[in-house]
Protein backbone atom coordinates (compact mmCIF):
# COMPACT_ATOMS: atom_id res chain seq x y z
CA UNK A 1 0.00 0.00 0.00
CA UNK A 2 1.02 3.45 -0.66
CA UNK A 3 1.53 6.31 2.11
CA UNK A 4 3.48 9.72 2.34
CA UNK A 5 5.82 9.40 5.71
CA UNK A 6 7.74 12.20 7.45
CA UNK A 7 10.99 11.12 8.47
CA UNK A 8 13.39 12.95 10.56
CA UNK A 9 14.39 15.60 11.10
CA UNK A 10 10.88 16.38 10.09
CA UNK A 11 10.81 18.78 6.93
CA UNK A 12 9.03 18.88 3.30
CA UNK A 13 12.13 17.59 2.03
CA UNK A 14 11.76 14.18 4.26
CA UNK A 15 8.12 13.65 3.21
CA UNK A 16 8.55 10.98 0.58
CA UNK A 17 6.26 8.49 -0.78
CA UNK A 18 6.61 4.92 0.19
CA UNK A 19 5.34 1.05 0.43
CA UNK A 20 3.73 0.47 3.84
CA UNK A 21 2.20 -3.13 4.36
CA UNK A 22 -1.58 -3.64 4.10
CA UNK A 23 -3.63 -3.05 7.04
CA UNK A 24 -5.64 -6.10 6.12
CA UNK A 25 -9.03 -6.94 7.46
CA UNK A 26 -11.02 -5.27 10.50
CA UNK A 27 -11.11 -6.72 13.52
CA UNK A 28 -14.42 -6.47 16.06
CA UNK A 29 -15.98 -3.19 15.82
CA UNK A 30 -13.46 -1.73 13.04
CA UNK A 31 -13.93 -1.13 9.76
CA UNK A 32 -11.95 -1.13 6.56
CA UNK A 33 -11.59 2.08 4.43
CA UNK A 34 -10.22 2.83 1.34
CA UNK A 35 -8.88 6.32 1.25
CA UNK A 36 -9.38 8.98 -1.44
CA UNK A 37 -9.13 12.47 -0.52
CA UNK A 38 -8.20 14.52 2.30
CA UNK A 39 -7.33 18.38 2.76
CA UNK A 40 -4.20 20.41 4.57
CA UNK A 41 -4.78 21.97 7.59
CA UNK A 42 -2.06 24.57 9.68
CA UNK A 43 -1.99 21.66 12.26
CA UNK A 44 -0.83 19.03 9.42
CA UNK A 45 1.65 21.83 8.07
CA UNK A 46 3.27 22.00 11.76
CA UNK A 47 3.44 18.42 11.96
CA UNK A 48 5.75 18.01 8.73
CA UNK A 49 7.72 20.61 9.09
CA UNK A 50 8.68 19.38 12.74
CA UNK A 51 7.10 22.30 15.01
CA UNK A 52 4.50 19.96 16.39
CA UNK A 53 7.34 17.28 16.72
CA UNK A 54 6.14 14.71 13.99
CA UNK A 55 7.34 10.90 14.94
CA UNK A 56 9.34 9.34 12.91
CA UNK A 57 7.57 7.08 10.40
CA UNK A 58 4.63 8.91 10.92
CA UNK A 59 1.64 9.24 8.28
CA UNK A 60 0.20 12.30 8.35
CA UNK A 61 -3.36 14.07 7.66
CA UNK A 62 -5.80 14.47 10.06
CA UNK A 63 -8.38 14.57 7.41
CA UNK A 64 -9.63 11.31 4.83
CA UNK A 65 -12.53 10.37 3.09
CA UNK A 66 -13.32 7.33 0.98
CA UNK A 67 -14.94 3.89 1.37
CA UNK A 68 -15.89 1.42 3.67
CA UNK A 69 -14.00 -1.95 2.15
CA UNK A 70 -15.11 -3.94 4.73
CA UNK A 71 -16.81 -3.74 8.35
CA UNK A 72 -15.64 -6.19 11.16
CA UNK A 73 -18.14 -8.08 13.99
CA UNK A 74 -20.59 -6.10 15.41
CA UNK A 75 -20.46 -2.54 13.35
CA UNK A 76 -24.03 -1.50 12.53
CA UNK A 77 -23.30 2.24 11.70
CA UNK A 78 -21.90 1.25 8.22
CA UNK A 79 -22.34 -1.01 5.30
CA UNK A 80 -19.76 -2.01 2.76
CA UNK A 81 -19.83 0.94 0.12
CA UNK A 82 -20.74 3.64 2.50
CA UNK A 83 -18.72 6.62 1.96
CA UNK A 84 -17.10 7.81 5.06
CA UNK A 85 -15.14 11.07 6.98
CA UNK A 86 -12.58 10.74 9.62
CA UNK A 87 -13.29 12.23 12.87
CA UNK A 88 -10.23 14.69 14.47
CA UNK A 89 -10.59 13.18 18.09
CA UNK A 90 -11.85 9.59 17.52
CA UNK A 91 -12.57 8.51 21.14
CA UNK A 92 -14.37 12.07 21.52
CA UNK A 93 -17.90 11.03 21.12
CA UNK A 94 -20.09 13.23 22.70
CA UNK A 95 -20.89 15.82 25.22
CA UNK A 96 -18.29 18.09 26.95
CA UNK A 97 -14.62 17.94 25.54
CA UNK A 98 -12.30 16.07 27.59
CA UNK A 99 -8.98 16.03 25.58
CA UNK A 100 -6.73 18.77 25.37
CA UNK A 101 -3.84 17.39 23.49
CA UNK A 102 -3.26 15.60 19.86
CA UNK A 103 -2.04 12.27 21.39
CA UNK A 104 -5.06 10.86 19.90
CA UNK A 105 -5.49 12.80 16.97
CA UNK A 106 -4.68 11.20 13.21
CA UNK A 107 -1.42 12.70 11.50
CA UNK A 108 0.06 13.70 14.60
CA UNK A 109 -0.61 11.38 18.06
CA UNK A 110 -1.12 8.27 15.29
CA UNK A 111 -0.82 7.73 11.94
CA UNK A 112 -3.11 9.43 9.94
CA UNK A 113 -4.89 9.58 6.18
CA UNK A 114 -2.07 10.14 3.57
CA UNK A 115 -2.16 6.54 2.61
CA UNK A 116 -4.35 4.27 0.42
CA UNK A 117 -6.02 2.15 2.94
CA UNK A 118 -6.81 2.17 6.45
CA UNK A 119 -8.61 -0.25 9.36
CA UNK A 120 -9.84 1.93 12.48
CA UNK A 121 -12.77 1.77 15.39
CA UNK A 122 -16.03 2.28 13.68
CA UNK A 123 -16.49 5.10 15.97
CA UNK A 124 -13.32 7.12 14.31
CA UNK A 125 -15.40 7.94 11.60
CA UNK A 126 -19.17 9.04 10.31
CA UNK A 127 -20.78 9.15 7.01
CA UNK A 128 -19.53 11.56 4.95
CA UNK A 129 -22.79 14.28 3.22
CA UNK A 130 -24.38 12.98 0.25
CA UNK A 131 -22.96 14.76 -3.16
CA UNK A 132 -19.79 15.18 -1.75
CA UNK A 133 -16.64 13.62 -3.25
CA UNK A 134 -14.27 12.65 -1.10
CA UNK A 135 -11.80 15.47 -1.07
CA UNK A 136 -14.94 17.77 -0.17
CA UNK A 137 -15.83 15.34 2.24
CA UNK A 138 -12.98 15.44 4.15
CA UNK A 139 -12.90 19.13 4.28
CA UNK A 140 -14.99 18.84 6.99
CA UNK A 141 -13.20 16.71 9.93
CA UNK A 142 -10.95 20.03 11.00
CA UNK A 143 -11.98 23.26 9.53
CA UNK A 144 -15.33 22.38 8.53
CA UNK A 145 -16.63 21.35 11.97
CA UNK A 146 -14.02 23.81 13.70
CA UNK A 147 -16.39 26.42 11.99
CA UNK A 148 -19.48 24.44 12.98
CA UNK A 149 -18.70 24.27 16.72
CA UNK A 150 -17.28 27.63 16.78
CA UNK A 151 -21.13 29.33 15.69
CA UNK A 152 -23.35 26.62 16.61
CA UNK A 153 -22.74 24.49 19.24
CA UNK A 154 -20.68 26.98 21.42
CA UNK A 155 -22.00 30.32 19.67
CA UNK A 156 -25.78 29.68 19.59
CA UNK A 157 -25.62 31.33 16.06
CA UNK A 158 -29.29 32.57 15.19
CA UNK A 159 -30.95 33.95 12.53
CA UNK A 160 -30.07 38.02 12.48
CA UNK A 161 -27.07 37.78 14.31
CA UNK A 162 -24.07 39.38 12.92
CA UNK A 163 -20.31 37.39 12.59
CA UNK A 164 -16.96 39.03 12.14
CA UNK A 165 -14.65 36.43 9.99
CA UNK A 166 -10.37 36.82 9.62
CA UNK A 167 -9.06 35.92 6.71
CA UNK A 168 -10.16 33.64 3.76
CA UNK A 169 -8.53 30.03 4.84
CA UNK A 170 -10.53 26.87 5.10
CA UNK A 171 -12.25 27.65 8.60
CA UNK A 172 -13.43 30.87 7.61
CA UNK A 173 -14.75 30.07 4.22
CA UNK A 174 -16.87 26.91 6.07
CA UNK A 175 -18.04 29.49 8.82
CA UNK A 176 -19.14 32.00 6.01
CA UNK A 177 -21.19 29.36 4.33
CA UNK A 178 -22.47 28.66 7.68
CA UNK A 179 -23.09 31.52 8.98
CA UNK A 180 -25.40 33.02 6.00
CA UNK A 181 -27.00 28.81 5.85
CA UNK A 182 -28.11 30.19 9.61
CA UNK A 183 -29.65 33.85 8.01
CA UNK A 184 -26.51 35.51 9.79
CA UNK A 185 -24.74 38.66 8.40
CA UNK A 186 -21.10 38.31 7.72
CA UNK A 187 -17.87 40.83 7.65
CA UNK A 188 -15.07 39.24 6.87
CA UNK A 189 -11.16 40.55 6.29
CA UNK A 190 -8.48 39.97 3.93
CA UNK A 191 -5.56 41.60 2.83
CA UNK A 192 -6.86 40.40 -0.94
CA UNK A 193 -9.01 42.61 -2.71
CA UNK A 194 -9.82 39.70 -4.83
CA UNK A 195 -10.35 37.10 -1.95
CA UNK A 196 -12.83 39.59 -0.91
CA UNK A 197 -14.35 39.71 -4.05
CA UNK A 198 -14.55 36.10 -3.92
CA UNK A 199 -16.11 35.67 -0.11
CA UNK A 200 -18.86 38.72 -1.49
CA UNK A 201 -19.65 35.81 -4.42
CA UNK A 202 -20.18 33.35 -1.73
CA UNK A 203 -23.17 35.63 0.47
CA UNK A 204 -20.17 38.36 2.80
CA UNK A 205 -22.43 41.29 3.34
CA UNK A 206 -19.74 43.47 4.24
CA UNK A 207 -15.46 43.00 3.14
CA UNK A 208 -12.49 44.63 4.49
CA UNK A 209 -9.05 45.06 3.78
CA UNK A 210 -7.41 45.00 6.90
CA UNK A 211 -4.25 46.34 5.24
CA UNK A 212 -6.09 49.58 3.88
CA UNK A 213 -7.58 49.82 7.03
CA UNK A 214 -5.54 48.89 10.02
CA UNK A 215 -7.81 49.71 12.68
CA UNK A 216 -10.70 47.65 11.42
CA UNK A 217 -11.93 46.17 14.56
CA UNK A 218 -13.17 49.90 15.31
CA UNK A 219 -14.40 49.75 11.27
CA UNK A 220 -16.30 46.64 12.19
CA UNK A 221 -17.77 47.82 15.07
CA UNK A 222 -19.62 51.38 13.03
CA UNK A 223 -20.42 48.86 10.14
CA UNK A 224 -22.58 46.83 13.11
CA UNK A 225 -24.20 50.25 13.56
CA UNK A 226 -22.52 50.64 16.55
CA UNK A 227 -23.32 47.70 18.24
CA UNK A 228 -20.90 45.28 17.64
CA UNK A 229 -20.61 41.59 16.17
CA UNK A 230 -22.34 39.17 17.97
CA UNK A 231 -19.70 36.58 17.00
CA UNK A 232 -15.89 36.75 16.36
CA UNK A 233 -14.42 33.69 15.03
CA UNK A 234 -10.36 34.61 16.01
CA UNK A 235 -8.09 32.59 13.32
CA UNK A 236 -5.38 35.29 14.25
CA UNK A 237 -4.81 34.39 17.85
CA UNK A 238 -2.06 37.60 19.92
CA UNK A 239 -1.72 39.72 16.91
CA UNK A 240 -5.34 40.26 16.04
CA UNK A 241 -6.97 39.33 19.43
CA UNK A 242 -7.24 43.14 20.20
CA UNK A 243 -8.78 44.25 16.86
CA UNK A 244 -11.98 41.14 17.86
CA UNK A 245 -12.35 42.73 20.63
CA UNK A 246 -12.65 45.81 19.16
CA UNK A 247 -15.26 44.54 16.86
CA UNK A 248 -17.34 42.70 19.56
CA UNK A 249 -20.08 43.87 21.15
CA UNK A 250 -21.14 43.79 25.09
CA UNK A 251 -21.78 40.35 25.70
CA UNK A 252 -20.58 38.76 22.29
CA UNK A 253 -18.82 35.53 21.76
CA UNK A 254 -15.20 34.98 20.53
CA UNK A 255 -13.90 32.15 19.18
CA UNK A 256 -10.34 31.50 19.28
CA UNK A 257 -9.77 28.68 16.74
CA UNK A 258 -6.44 30.09 15.88
CA UNK A 259 -2.92 30.89 16.11
CA UNK A 260 -1.18 32.40 12.61
CA UNK A 261 0.20 35.51 14.37
CA UNK A 262 1.80 33.97 17.50
CA UNK A 263 1.34 30.73 20.12
CA UNK A 264 1.34 33.51 22.90
CA UNK A 265 1.24 37.45 23.55
CA UNK A 266 -0.55 39.87 25.50
CA UNK A 267 -4.53 39.92 26.02
CA UNK A 268 -6.30 43.60 26.71
CA UNK A 269 -8.04 42.47 29.82
CA UNK A 270 -9.73 45.63 30.50
CA UNK A 271 -11.08 46.28 27.18
CA UNK A 272 -12.01 42.22 27.28
CA UNK A 273 -13.64 43.22 30.34
CA UNK A 274 -15.50 46.40 29.46
CA UNK A 275 -17.27 44.43 26.52
CA UNK A 276 -18.10 41.33 28.93
CA UNK A 277 -17.49 39.20 25.98
CA UNK A 278 -17.08 35.03 26.49
CA UNK A 279 -13.75 34.73 25.11
CA UNK A 280 -13.52 30.65 24.21
CA UNK A 281 -10.45 28.45 23.17
CA UNK A 282 -11.75 25.57 21.09
CA UNK A 283 -10.32 22.31 19.12
CA UNK A 284 -12.62 21.29 16.24
CA UNK A 285 -15.26 18.99 17.66
CA UNK A 286 -16.86 15.41 19.03
CA UNK A 287 -18.19 12.85 16.56
CA UNK A 288 -21.40 13.63 17.79
CA UNK A 289 -21.20 17.31 16.61
CA UNK A 290 -19.85 15.96 12.95
CA UNK A 291 -22.81 13.89 12.68
CA UNK A 292 -24.83 16.99 13.28
CA UNK A 293 -23.12 19.10 10.92
CA UNK A 294 -23.16 16.51 8.12
CA UNK A 295 -27.13 16.67 8.52
CA UNK A 296 -27.01 20.30 7.81
CA UNK A 297 -24.89 20.08 5.14
CA UNK A 298 -26.68 17.69 2.82
CA UNK A 299 -30.28 19.58 4.27
CA UNK A 300 -28.44 23.34 3.20
CA UNK A 301 -26.90 21.67 -0.15
CA UNK A 302 -23.55 23.18 0.91
CA UNK A 303 -20.83 22.28 -0.88
CA UNK A 304 -17.13 23.58 0.43
CA UNK A 305 -14.48 25.78 -1.53
CA UNK A 306 -11.54 23.50 -2.75
CA UNK A 307 -9.01 26.01 -3.47
CA UNK A 308 -6.76 23.17 -5.90
CA UNK A 309 -6.06 19.88 -5.44
CA UNK A 310 -2.99 17.93 -5.30
CA UNK A 311 -2.45 14.12 -6.03
CA UNK A 312 -0.57 12.03 -3.24
CA UNK A 313 2.60 12.03 -4.02
CA UNK A 314 2.72 15.81 -4.85
CA UNK A 315 1.80 16.48 -0.82
CA UNK A 316 5.12 17.90 -0.14
CA UNK A 317 4.23 20.88 -3.43
CA UNK A 318 0.90 20.86 -1.54
CA UNK A 319 2.06 21.79 1.55
CA UNK A 320 4.39 24.74 -0.35
CA UNK A 321 0.83 25.98 -1.87
CA UNK A 322 -0.04 26.60 1.59
CA UNK A 323 2.79 28.24 2.74
CA UNK A 324 2.49 30.57 0.11
CA UNK A 325 -1.09 31.64 1.85
CA UNK A 326 -2.44 32.36 -1.55
CA UNK A 327 -5.42 29.92 -1.53
CA UNK A 328 -8.62 30.59 -0.89
CA UNK A 329 -10.75 28.09 1.09
CA UNK A 330 -9.40 24.32 1.19
CA UNK A 331 -6.43 22.71 -0.64
CA UNK A 332 -7.39 19.08 -1.19
CA UNK A 333 -5.47 15.64 -2.00
CA UNK A 334 -7.22 13.20 -3.95
CA UNK A 335 -5.96 9.71 -5.03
Amino acid sequence: MKAMVVHAPAGLDNLRLEDRADPGQPGAGEIRVALHGSSLNYHDLGVVTGRMGAADGLVPLADGAGTVEAIGDGVTDFAVGDSVVSCFFPDWQDGTPTIGDFSRTPGDGIHGYAQEAAVRPATAFTRAPEGLDAVEAATITTAGLTAWRALVVDGKLKAGDTVLLLGTGGVSIWALQIAKLMGARVAITSSSDEKLERARALGADHVLNYRAQPEWGRAIFDWSGGRGVDHVVEVGGPGTLAQSIEAVRVGGHISLIGVLTGASGEVPTAALMGKQARLQGLIVGSRREQQDFVRAIEQGGLKPVVDRRFALEELADAFRYEMGAGHFGKIGVAW
